[in-house]
């Protein structure tokens, strides 16, 4: 028995079509744009969450946006940075008062130390301050690196001098060379020399009121590198001169006692060190001496001691007749010809009018 074999049905046959054969399109790429504020997407996000109603306000806020290749900054971030910026502000303002408020009951620290460590502290706040605003923004610094070397360099040209006011004014205070309350001599820009009381001395500038009430913003690095005399750096006490003049017939040791007696009777003038009279020289026309006395209150000036004293010693010399003289010449005339005429002439037109 002949057993014939069908073909496999599995084989293809010879008029089977080809399979066909496909290759996968990949769906086209969708660039997404850097956002620069990562952290008002996640506020965002945040708040759709919670809300419908808010996440839909805050789609359509985000939906007006400016875009520049794959920059994109929205009305949403701008709210967010704004809000935060603020918050920054006043995190840090009151940061700064609370810092304020706490040393200054501290007891141990002196004047001076306090305005150094609350200044201290007050960088430190703003610092942390910037820091957790840009950690919450999430801000992604490198989209800015296109201005970052334009605007680091107009920083440190604009702001060279503030830091280097800055760090004079805390070398200031911790050296302890100028302090508030401190009397200095100052300059004015016409070169006349006076006096006036620190009053405060700020990220900039030191604040120097006279006895007229005039306020001197001097920045904080003039006074570290030009000469500055401060008359309660060591001491309160300052010694003041009072110059007076006699006349030669007086008697000199009299003149001397009623000059102790004027200065001892000021009320501000101190009892030590003593008041202490020097005669200064033989001038023109008196014998002239110098009174030196102290007080230890400068800052309520040096004019007003100086007035009480003269006019004390005014009528001291008035009652015991020793004479305050004024400018006296001597005019010496030389005889010639010409004067000779003029003095006939003189003497005829004299002659006439009697």
């Amino acid at each position: 028995m002949t057993v014939s074999a069908s073909p496999p049905t599995d084989l293809p046959s010879e008029s089977a079509s080809p399979i066909a054969t496909t290759t996968p399109v990949s769906a086209p790429s969708t660039e997404v744009a850097d956002e620069p504020v990562k952290g008002a997407e996640g506020i965002k996000d945040a708040v759709s969450e919670k809300s419908k109603t808010a996440g839909s306000i805050v789609e359509t806020i985000d939906s007006f946006a400016l875009q520049a290749g794959s920059f994109r900054l929205s009305a949403w971030d701008v709210l967010i940075v704004g809000l935060v910026i603020v918050g920054v502000f006043a995190f840090a303002k009151i940061g700064s008062r609370a810092a304020h408020s706490a040393l200054s009951r501290a007891t141990r620290l002196d004047q001076a130390q306090q305005v150094l460590f609350e200044k201290l502290l007050t960088l430190a706040i703003w610092v942390v301050s910037i820091l957790i605003g840009i950690d919450i923004l999430g801000i992604d610094l490198t989209a800015l690196a296109v201005f970052s070397g334009a605007f680091g360099l107009a920083i440190g040209f604009g702001l060279q001098k503030t830091f280097g006011n800055l760090i004079a004014g805390i070398i200031l205070l911790m050296d302890k060379s100028i302090k508030p309350g401190d009397v200095i001599a100052i300059a004015d820009q016409a070169g006349n020399e006076t006096f006036g009381q620190i009053r405060k001395i700020g990220i900039r500038a030191v604040s120097v009121t006279t006895r007229d009430q005039r306020e001197y913003l001097i920045p904080n690095e003039n006074l570290m590198i030009n000469q500055v005399e401060n008359w309660s750096y060591s001491s309160r006490n300052v010694r003041m001169q009072v110059e007076v003049g006699v006349s030669y017939e007086a008697d000199l040791d009299r003149a001397e006692e009623l000059m102790l007696e004027a200065a001892r009777s000021a009320k501000r003038v101190l009892e030590t060190p003593p008041p202490t009279v020097w005669l200064k020289e033989y001038g023109d026309s008196s014998v002239n001496f110098t009174i030196h006395c102290w007080i230890m209150d400068p800052e309520e000036g040096v004019g007003n001691v100086r007035s009480d004293v003269l006019k004390k010693l005014w009528w001291l010399l008035k009652e015991n007749n020793i004479e305050i003289p004024f400018p006296q010449r001597d005019l010496n005339l030389k005889g010639n010809e010409e004067f000779k005429q003029l003095i006939e002439v003189l003497r005829g037109s004299s002659d006439a009018s009697r």
